[in-house]
């Protein structure tokens, strides 16, 4: 699995994918919707399946000594890296907020620990339909992203609603006892990710292995 996935990283994966996942720094724009970080995250796999599918990798892919289920769990193990390496790449990013003395965002929901919760639930649930439904044929990513697209940005609005809503303003803060607050957020995103991104690869590999090459 590990050579397969090095195939994807290095054959598959698109340039502009890999530049998009260091994105997670622009948590340090001022007056800068925050949520737009997460929609670049789920381009790069976008971008990704249409330059394997220019280059005819699911071709190459089903000659190579796998199966389909595997050549499934690579894709999937991708777009998992991708996302997970831009949250993680951002986290250094956000402590420098304070360091610098950066005032809040007036846009929307700074990167506080809810942000990133909020952040693994758009990811779960972009990848649930996306992947899902590219691997109906292994062919189609456009349609499989404008789908994908739909919950994502009404999920971005809602991320950058919430600091707008009095009641949830401590979503915003950075002081201890807010933060303390927002932490079930990012457990709750946490699991949700945990838990869909592993049913979104079985039912992929369950509707791939039906499709004829």
């Amino acid at each position: 699995m590990m050579t397969l996935l090095y195939k994807e990283i290095r054959l598959a994966a698109h340039p502009s994918s890999i530049v998009f996942a260091f994105l997670g720094c622009l948590v340090l724009v001022p007056s800068y919707p925050y949520s737009v970080i997460f929609m670049f995250g789920c381009f790069a796999p976008c971008i990704t399946f249409l330059n394997a599918r220019e280059t005819n990798d699911v071709w190459y892919t089903a000659v190579l000594p796998v199966t389909k289920q595997e050549s499934v769990l690579g894709k999937c193990l991708l777009v998992v890296i991708f996302q997970l390496f831009q949250l993680l790449f951002s986290i250094p990013f956000a402590l420098m907020r304070n360091v610098l003395q950066i005032p809040n965002n007036p846009v929307g929901l700074d990167a506080t620990v809810a942000w990133y919760g909020f952040g693994f639930i758009l990811y779960a649930v972009f990848d649930l339909v996306f992947l899902t439904v590219f691997y109906k044929d292994g062919y189609k990513v456009g349609k499989s992203s404008i789908l994908a697209a739909i919950p994502m940005v009404f999920l971005m609005v809602m991320i950058e609603a919430t600091v707008h809503i009095p009641a949830l303003v401590w979503m915003d803060s950075f002081q201890p006892k807010d933060l303390l607050m927002q932490l079930p957020i990012l457990i709750a995103g946490i699991v949700c990710y945990g838990v869909l991104v592993p049913f979104v690869y079985r039912i992929s590999a369950k509707r791939f292995k039906k499709v004829d090459l």
